[in-house]
């Protein structure tokens, strides 16, 4: 069954490719991003962007290794679920940390929006992860399609943040006096 399941991973090439490429170029514009908050000198900078800044990133980053990950040659999927659910675990315990962080910064005080967007979804993602990475080497169809959701949803996380850090920084430099 290994070297099936195997293949199964070269059926998803085209997915990671596409998914992993997205995520390194999002990755670079989110620095984009911090640039710009650090030109309009936004008050206690390094705080929110240690709670809402870094965690994007991290998130491109993360579907980058999940698209790698799943694109290398493997010799078996328990390998796979190893070095995924390494990630996942940390991605969730980074999660619980963010939440601490955007509740201790001064910058911005989150609304529900902030908690849904920058706690409750990547920490669902990251649990979705590790739940399927468990399963790759016995299920591995079903597990495969739990990643590739995984990935994308922290695509879309990373996406709505960095459009919401954005906004939010033309709107807080246009009511500013210059």
């Amino acid at each position: 069954m290994e070297p099936a399941a195997l293949s199964s991973l070269a059926a998803w090439e085209s997915f990671y490719v596409i998914v992993g490429s997205s995520a390194a170029a999002l990755t670079g514009l989110q620095f984009v991003v911090i640039v710009l908050s650090a030109e309009v000198n936004l008050q206690h900078g390094a705080s929110a962007t240690r709670a809402f800044g870094t965690p994007t990133v991290l998130h491109f980053c993360a579907v980058l290794l999940i698209s790698a990950v799943l694109s290398a040659p493997w010799a078996s999927l328990s390998s796979v679920a190893w070095v995924l659910g390494v990630s996942a675990l940390a991605g969730v315990v980074y999660v619980i940390v963010v939440v601490k962080r955007m509740r201790h910064q001064k910058a911005y005080m989150p609304v529900l929006e902030d908690w849904v967007w920058h706690g409750a979804l990547p920490f669902i993602a990251y649990a979705a992860l590790l739940a399927s990475v468990f399963a790759l080497p016995h299920q591995p169809r079903p597990s495969l399609f739990g990643i590739g959701a995984t990935a994308l949803l922290l695509l879309f996380v990373g996406i709505h943040n960095a459009w919401d850090a954005v906004t939010y920084i033309a709107h807080d430099h246009r009511r500013r006096p210059e």
